[in-house]
């Protein structure tokens, strides 16, 4: 399935763990992404972070935008994969696993650190180390790395730093997999809760992030309705193209396939799933369409 151009690998949650194993006993720096709408959106508004994305091994698709995208496709979301919850249930499985720790500020890794070796006792810290990094260091640190037989390296830096670091220097890291977690490790430090179960079941958590973190205001209350105008108008070059995603004019990051969508048949068919999807989420999702459009 793509969404807005990105490839995003749609599996239970068992099953993500159980291809995860084999990879950590490996040195291929295999890469694992998690998107969600706000990665999404900085995707479709830079080619340049799109096409890292899709160089990734895995990309898995977290939280309700995901779901959103997947339903105006026809496809059912066979599970929430995101980092918050794969990465501990991955270490809960690893006795013996080696990992390394990778963002944040040097006073956050330090308690995230210190969290990981309570929370984790069958797992081995290998290392850990901030996430401010000029050239000198980012090279003191992949030696660091290499040297430590990493089998999960996970970095925290957020979007889209995480993932650019992972694909500018995955070929010259001798780990198993690099795993860029974004928030974990403000979980880890104490910085912040998770949401209730029954937000996080219902796709709200959103929500409760907000509440805590109001600097995410844009990401959220902007960034939210924005990711739904773009998921309508990527609907016709994500079903057309699942092999090469399109490039994106950078105002609003929307797909540039031609000036009309390839067939009006195709148009006609984004055009009613779409209205289809809204009128699933809202009873008038009509009148929210019109509303977005203006």
């Amino acid at each position: 399935m793509h969404v807005l151009g990105v490839k995003v690998v749609n599996e239970p949650f068992e099953q993500a763990l159980e291809r995860l194993e084999p990879i950590l006993a490996g040195r291929a720096a295999t890469a694992l992404f998690f998107v969600n709408a706000h990665t999404l959106n900085l995707a479709a508004s830079d080619p340049g972070y799109r096409r890292e994305l899709n160089e990734a091994d895995l990309v898995y698709g977290d939280g309700t935008g995901v779901r959103w995208a997947a339903k105006a496709r026809g496809i059912r979301m066979k599970a929430n994969l995101n980092g918050t919850d794969l990465v501990p249930a991955l270490l809960a499985r690893g006795r013996g696993l080696r990992c390394y720790l990778l963002g944040a500020t040097p006073e956050a890794i330090e308690r995230a650190a210190a969290h990981f070796r309570q929370a984790y006792p069958g797992c081995v810290l290998a290392g850990h180390h901030h996430g401010y990094l000029d050239e000198a260091a980012t090279n003191s640190v992949i030696d660091a790395i290499n040297a430590a037989d990493v089998d999960l390296l996970l970095v925290g830096m957020g979007n889209p730093l995480q993932e650019r670091w992972i694909a500018r220097h995955r070929a010259r890291l001798e780990v198993g997999l690099c795993a860029g977690v974004g928030g974990l490790f403000t979980y880890w430090a104490g910085d912040l809760d998770r949401a209730p179960c029954w937000m996080r079941r219902v796709g709200i958590e959103w929500l409760h992030i907000l509440r805590r973190q109001p600097q995410k205001f844009q990401r959220y209350v902007l960034g939210n309705p924005l990711f739904l105008l773009r998921l309508l108008l990527w609907l016709p070059a994500d079903l057309l193209r699942p092999q090469a995603p399109p490039a994106a004019a950078p105002a609003l990051g929307l797909p540039v396939v031609g000036r009309r969508f390839t067939s009006e048949k195709t148009s006609a068919m984004a055009v009613g799933a779409g209205v289809a999807f809204l009128e699933q989420l809202t009873p008038d999702g009509v009148l929210l369409l019109e509303l977005i459009v203006r």
